[in-house]
């Protein structure tokens, strides 16, 4: 009878092994599908890091934003088209101290850029849809690092990071230095694409326009405490642009 038992036991043991072995190769693939996912990059830039712009829409294309993905099946809005709608949203939110300081217009969508009067710093990045003419937060930095319109409850969030924020002064990260960040980030990644001039503030971070022949082609931005980039991957193919 002790054979039979101990063969019994051996077969068992065999079989938790398996299943063990087993959960741990999907847990590990899970892990690394999700690090693949949302991979972070570092640079030669003591401190900082990179994140290729995750679209939250179904994946990364990195070259999006840079002109090379575009959409045919429905016509880019005009300019008019994009201001009216984002004037229409802002009246909505019954802050008067907000004001539309820039249009982008791109086949996949327009994008919005929304300062305070009283300050001249970023509020929020809006983005309209061609086919409805839909106003709503542009994903990444807007909703992640922006501390006081952003929806993370006010608090920007990344790498750890939970501050609240009054002044875009209190950034640890000036202006010259996210666009030095920025540039380096293009040199390594897409040669022969340059930063605008100015790195446009908001609430813990910064937003810059990419630059091809001295027209823009797209945009990342840089957050305001860790250095981090962040590539916007959703516009498409730029068209043209109101200031």
């Amino acid at each position: 009878m002790k054979k039979p038992l101990g063969l019994a036991l051996v077969v068992i043991g065999s079989l938790v092994v398996a299943v063990l072995i087993f959960a741990a190769g999907l847990i590990f693939g899970q892990s690394n599908m999700f690090a693949n996912r949302f991979r972070t990059q570092r640079i030669n830039h003591p401190g900082y890091s990179i994140m290729d712009g995750y679209n939250m829409m179904g994946g990364f294309n990195t070259m999006a934003s840079l002109g090379n993905n575009t959409s045919d099946d429905v016509n880019p809005l005009t300019v008019d088209q994009a201001k009216q709608a984002v004037e229409g949203y802002l009246k909505n939110l019954n802050n008067s101290d907000l004001e539309l300081k820039e249009i982008m217009i791109f086949d996949n969508n327009a994008y919005a850029r929304i300062v305070e009067k009283s300050t001249a710093i970023g509020a929020m990045e809006l983005l309209v849809d061609p086919s409805t003419l839909s106003v709503y937060p542009e994903y990444g930095p807007n909703m992640m690092w922006n501390q006081k319109y952003g929806h993370m409850g006010g608090y920007g969030m990344l790498g750890g990071m939970f501050r609240k924020s009054s002044d875009s002064s209190q950034m640890s990260v000036t202006p010259e230095e996210a666009l030095q960040i920025a540039q380096q980030y293009l040199d390594q990644q897409f040669p022969g694409y340059k930063t605008a001039a100015d790195a446009d503030p908001f609430y813990g971070y910064y937003t810059i326009d990419i630059m091809k022949d001295g027209r823009p082609t797209g945009m990342l931005s840089v957050n305001g405490y860790n250095g981090q980039v962040y590539l916007h991957t959703w516009h498409g193919a730029f068209i043209e642009m109101w200031e």
